[in-house]
């Protein structure tokens, strides 16, 4: 490897960070609404939208890979990653708004469009975020650099989720006129995702423009695909992150894609109203989302200093434990106790987003352990691991949420069960929680502590300065 100037520039960390802003609206938007979408607005069975998300996001994840051996062989005066930022953003905007369009279509057809708009979304997420993750570790070769690239990677993050989670209602309110009428709200749909989709290609062009790649590949060191695959699967680190990334994500997809129904059909948020700020109307499940979303700041804020002083295993395992018995505690609460379902989710948030930007961060470990073992340094296929271990997750996880709300017996827009509304409970509390401990169970074999990182970093800048 040779390097270029090291000098990070704050528009430099701002512009990275708005890259994760531009593609996290889109991902918790997916999280957190299109199951929901799909049941309640478009009219799908959730047994149906289970498997179709499985079957989704499975191929997908394996997709990832893909680009990110793509990515590590390109070559432009820009770079290896920038130019995907550059030519995929206009394609993410326009496949994400078609998505949440609804097309007069009868059962079958409703499946057909699902899947083919959802796996095509799917798809050109991989193709601008695998190559943005693995941009973190091409612009600076220090660890402590990266923490802060990492901070303020999830930090935009959650601004961007946070920002669309507290406007998504609102905006569809207001294209659909409040109207009851179900046309109208799948016209306040598609708009307001299409609100969302402009921004977010506007937020993916300044991260290409304000960001640089400084850790160039000399091109006598490149290695073929087989090499980078059989290093990869050689790599134990990047193995345990796997598993910890997958098991996280199905505890935040889980939690995520119950919610609207937690609040819709446990606590009947339609007694309470709408909440008034600044003149602009919020429903109770908005206003939970985005203070779930400022708490997740909360945790990308607390985790830099908190990794420094006690280790980033350490912080990531007693984050993750404390999030465990908060998710639990959640079985308990009554549809009337508000103050300790907002308490909760604060508290669960924050130990959320602390353990992103660590996973982030320990992955770009990852291709230092790697490059130290073999010589060769594959950042984007180590880095599409990470957006691979989110879709494996979010896939298992919003698959479950899909096949046991058909188990309970939930029947879109109408008055469920009693054994219907325990299971909405178990999604907001139990099944969380198994996530939770699975992810400290394969977090706790993780070997790169800081001091063999420091070695590590040190054996790798002697053999730069050398060739």
């Amino acid at each position: 490897m040779e390097l270029k100037s090291d000098n990070v520039t704050l528009r430099e960390k701002v512009g990275y960070g708005l890259g994760d802003a531009a593609s996290s609206m889109f991902w918790k938007l997916f999280g957190m609404y299109l199951m929901f979408f799909y049941t309640d607005i478009f009219g799908m069975e959730a047994k149906a939208v289970g498997t179709m998300f499985l079957i989704t996001r499975v191929w997908d994840s394996l997709f990832d890979p893909i680009v990110g051996a793509f990515a590590d062989r390109t070559r432009t005066k820009w770079g290896k990653f920038r130019p995907y930022i550059l030519y995929v953003a206009i394609p993410f905007g326009v496949i994400g708004a078609f998505t949440f369009l609804t097309p007069a279509l009868d059962g079958v057809g409703k499946i057909v469009y699902a899947y083919v708009t959802y796996s095509l979304m799917m798809m050109v997420y991989s193709a601008i975020n695998v190559p943005y993750a693995s941009l973190l570790g091409v612009m600076s070769p220090s660890p402590k650099v990266r923490n802060v690239l990492a901070t303020f990677r999830m930090t935009f993050a959650y601004i961007g989720s946070f920002v669309t989670l507290l406007l998504f209602n609102p905006l569809v309110n207001y294209f659909s006129r409040n109207s009851q009428n179900m046309t109208d709200q799948q016209h306040g749909w598609f708009m307001a995702a299409t609100v969302i989709a402009v921004f977010s290609v506007l937020l993916f062009l300044l991260c290409f423009y304000w960001t640089k790649e400084r850790v160039v590949p000399i091109a006598s060191t490149s290695s073929t695909l087989k090499q980078d695959i059989r290093d990869l699967l050689h790599n134990r680190p990047w193995w345990i992150l796997l598993g910890a990334g997958v098991a996280a994500l199905v505890f935040n997809s889980i939690r995520d894609g119950a919610t609207l129904y937690y609040f819709k059909y446990y606590v009947g948020e339609d007694q309470f109203g709408n909440v008034v700020f600044f003149h602009i109307p919020f429903v109770l499940s908005g206003l939970y989302l985005a203070l779930g979303q400022s708490a997740n700041i909360l945790g990308v804020i607390a985790a830099a200093p908190l990794s420094n002083k006690i280790g980033k295993k350490n912080t990531y395992m007693g984050a993750m434990l404390i999030a465990t018995a908060a998710s639990i505690s959640f079985y308990w609460l009554e549809r009337d106790q508000l103050l300790m379902i907002f308490v909760l989710q604060v508290l669960i948030s924050i130990c959320a987003g602390a353990i992103f930007p660590l996973l982030w961060s320990m992955y770009a470990d990852c291709a230092d352990y790697s490059e130290l073992r073999t010589g060769n340094r594959a950042t984007g296929l180590i880095f599409s691991s990470s957006s691979m271990s989110q879709k494996l997750g979010w896939a298992f996880g919003t698959a479950v949420t899909g096949w046991l709300l058909g188990y309970y017996g939930f029947q879109a827009n109408q008055a469920q069960s009693a054994e219907t509304l325990s299971g909405i409970r178990m999604f907001l509390s139990f099944f969380p929680a198994i996530g939770t401990v699975l992810s400290v169970l394969f977090i706790s074999f993780y070997p790169l502590s800081e001091k063999k990182m420091l070695d590590i970093t040190t054996e790798l800048e002697k053999r730069r300065t050398s060739n």
